[in-house]
């Protein structure tokens, strides 16, 4: 039974293991765009510019309030539709699909980005004034401020909200599978369906979604405690 999760030219192992760098390669990629998506979201929150703000919670309400899956299919069926109506415009006849991969990285990037706002705000909340204020009294600017004292201090704060928003996004890759990218999820959904052993293929998927997360879990519990060296504990 387990012959067919074998690396043998009748065996799944190869197709396996490229769905498994697949899934890595979109969480990484959606997790840094996330990253992107959540300090620009953070800084908006945090400004003092009104429609700044209200952008940014109507991006984290709606993203957070509707399903993953329907976001992903908003941005990869609508806008699929979307970019073939634009190009209909500029007379291109037929219709033009979006790049799976990029689509996915958008989509998960999007709900990743979405928590990763409210990590990195409170982060930033969390670093005590008088830090900042004693900066600019030894005459530091605010972009020297920003690169020795705000981001380093934050970063350490948001690591371990960070650490649960990538297990999100790394989970979340399953859900591109819709759009028939071949990482784990696609690749046992096919393999089951092919050779019609289902629980062999999709508790291989768990395995490897387990694996990943328990390797993810000891790195950012290494990186936290790594930030704070040298910090005060209570």
């Amino acid at each position: 039974m387990l012959e067919v999760l074998s690396f043998g030219p009748q065996g799944w192992g190869w197709q396996l293991l490229s769905g498994t760098l697949m899934t890595l390669a979109v969480a990484v990629s959606a997790f840094g765009t996330g990253v992107v998506f959540g300090s620009a979201g953070a800084a908006a929150k945090l400004s003092g510019s009104l429609p700044l703000r209200l952008v940014a919670e109507v991006y984290t309400t709606v993203i957070r309030g509707i399903p993953e899956l329907l976001v992903i299919y908003l941005l990869f069926f609508g806008g699929n539709e979307a970019v073939t109506a634009i190009a209909q415009v500029f007379g291109h006849d037929g219709r033009v699909d979006l790049n799976a991969f990029t689509v996915g990285v958008v989509a998960v990037g999007l709900i990743s980005g979405a928590y990763s706002t409210e990590v990195i705000r409170g982060a930033v909340r969390s670093v005590p004034p008088g830090q900042i204020e004693a900066a600019r009294a030894c005459g530091m600017g605010r972009f020297l401020t920003l690169r020795r004292i705000l981001v380093p201090q934050t970063l350490r704060y948001a690591l371990p909200g960070l650490g649960n928003v990538w297990q999100l996004t790394l989970k979340d890759t399953s859900l591109v599978s819709v759009t028939a990218l071949a990482e784990i999820m696609r690749i046992a959904h096919t393999g089951a369906g092919s050779t019609r052993q289902y629980f062999v293929f999709y508790t291989a998927a768990a395995l490897l979604y387990l694996l990943l997360t328990s390797l993810s879990t000891a790195v950012f519990e290494r990186a936290e405690r790594r930030a704070m060296r040298g910090a005060a504990r209570a």
